[in-house]
């Protein structure tokens, strides 16, 4: 979990939501991502997806049926779907999200008896850790939004 929020930091950094993810093969690292939806202007560009991504090329493969995914946040309905889709058997949570989780939050994607793949899912490693730095990049967030606010105001009073 650590790794993954060093690419949390990553996407911090960049503006970014702080969403980190590795994937894990055998004791090796074989796959990262950080949040880069603006930055990319995709859509797609979640850290879940980049390491699944990554970690495919990397053993050749579209499965990866040996692997663990570590991630700061819980995953949306699309990362999940991935999750499940890729088969991979274990996802290890940092910090939930209430608003658009489906790792148990508002849906359970990973564990629906439904699907031909169920994950097996630890939430909470690292938890206050994770759940800080999205804190406080909404803090940091809405402060530079708001002073834009003003300065656009400010200069649009000076023009008129």
């Amino acid at each position: 979990m650590k790794e993954a929020l060093k690419q949390a930091r990553k996407a911090y950094r960049l503006g970014e939501v702080p969403i980190g993810c590795v994937i894990v093969y055998q004791g090796e690292i074989i796959g990262k991502g950080y949040n880069r939806r603006n930055t990319d202007k995709n859509t797609l560009a979640h850290a879940e997806i980049t390491a699944i991504n990554r970690a495919s090329k990397k053993i050749g493969d579209w499965r990866l049926e040996e692997c663990t995914l570590y991630v700061t946040l819980e995953p949306c309905q699309m990362c999940a779907g991935a999750i499940v889709q890729a088969r991979i058997p274990q996802v290890v949570m940092g910090c939930m999200n209430p608003k658009a989780g489906c790792a148990g939050s508002i849906l359970n994607i990973l564990e629906m008896p439904e699907f031909n793949h169920q994950v097996e899912v630890t939430r909470g490693i690292l938890e206050q850790e994770c759940s800080d730095m999205l804190k406080d990049f909404f803090i940091h967030l809405r402060e530079r939004n708001k002073q834009e606010k003003l300065e656009r105001k400010a200069a649009e009073t000076s023009e008129s």
